[in-house]
């Protein structure tokens, strides 16, 4: 199926109106583009600690919508061009010209799987779900993923650096806290590795789904990894559900600026001697992320690892 691709030339300032006047014609999931920086509160949350240089904001935007069905399609441009006769009386609606492409209809929610293949992390075979073990790795420890619309397959660099710091300080008696948990991935890895029991807290309430799935995958209990939506940083009903010095291990795979945060929060958490696992961290960030650790007199830095341009510290309660 091919669907028709309108893209209409405007001005940032215009593209809030625009948008409701589509909507009122009829059209939705329309994009916007343009070169506006994002602001720190556009950001939280996101997982992404390098955004892409844009070039100057000129004031310029393209608004794009989407057509399958091409029968109305002279009422909508009239439509639309009387829309925006009437906002230019309020607003600069720039060249407000519009082109045309055509566009393959895509299952996006799925498409990334045909690049999510089987990989080991050393001794462990991380693989998605659908598929099959390879031949030469059935000898390793298996852990199944389908990251849903959480974060989370496994792939990227500061998720390897958990799983090996886990490797090295999980027991069968370790009790886990996994912050920003995403598909559950550095739980269930904890849980393969021995640990007795992860809580896990995440923004995204998809987390708590495919962790459910991820576990069910993997053979494991729903009784041995819980998981919460919110935020261990500012919301004391999580800080309280996640409970206080009761974690051998803390695990945050997150991003530095937000672990910069939360290690003020987290040796609340954390039993004396406890173990902070963090990575997220781009190398440039590094400094920022010891500065504040080293700050904290209850944090103690044991080890600095590293794998491509990111980043592991692993830190200790004092």
């Amino acid at each position: 199926m091919k669907w028709t691709k309108f893209t209409m030339q405007t001005t940032t300032e215009a593209v809030d109106l625009i948008s409701s006047m589509l909507d009122e014609i009829g059209i939705e999931g329309i994009e916007i583009e343009d070169n506006v920086p994002l602001s720190d509160s556009d950001t939280k949350g996101m997982f992404i600690d390098i955004l892409p240089e844009l070039p100057p904001d000129d004031g310029s935007a393209k608004v794009s919508f989407y057509l399958e069905d091409l029968s109305e399609l002279e009422r909508i441009l009239r439509e639309i061009e009387e829309g925006l006769d009437d906002l230019s009386q309020f607003v600069n609606v720039g060249e407000r010209t519009i082109s045309v492409s055509e566009t393959e209809d895509k299952d996006w929610i799925n498409n990334w799987k045909q690049y999510f293949k089987p990989f080991t992390v050393d001794d462990i075979l991380i693989k998605p779900t659908w598929e099959e073990i390879p031949e030469q790795h059935k000898d390793k420890l298996l852990i199944q993923i389908d990251p849903g619309t959480a974060f989370g397959t496994g792939m990227h660099e500061t998720t390897q650096l958990c799983i090996r710091q886990l490797r090295k300080f999980v027991t069968s008696e370790s009790e886990i806290l996994d912050v920003g948990t995403g598909s559950g991935i550095l739980g269930i890895a904890a849980l393969k590795l021995g640990a007795k029991h992860v809580f896990g807290t995440d923004l995204d309430e998809n987390a708590i789904v495919a962790v459910g799935e991820n576990l069910e995958a993997n053979a494991l209990s729903g009784d041995q990894f819980q998981v919460v939506q919110g935020n261990i940083i500012d919301d004391a009903a999580i800080q309280d559900q996640a409970g206080h010095g009761c974690y051998d291990i803390v695990v945050a795979n997150i991003l530095a600026p937000v672990i910069i945060l939360l290690q003020g929060e987290i040796a609340k958490h954390l039993k004396s001697g406890g173990i902070f696992i963090t990575s997220g961290i781009i190398n440039t960030k590094e400094q920022d992320v010891k500065e504040a650790m080293n700050a904290n007199p209850e944090l103690e830095i044991l080890e600095t690892t590293y794998q491509g341009e990111w980043v592991s510290i692993t830190a200790r309660r004092r």
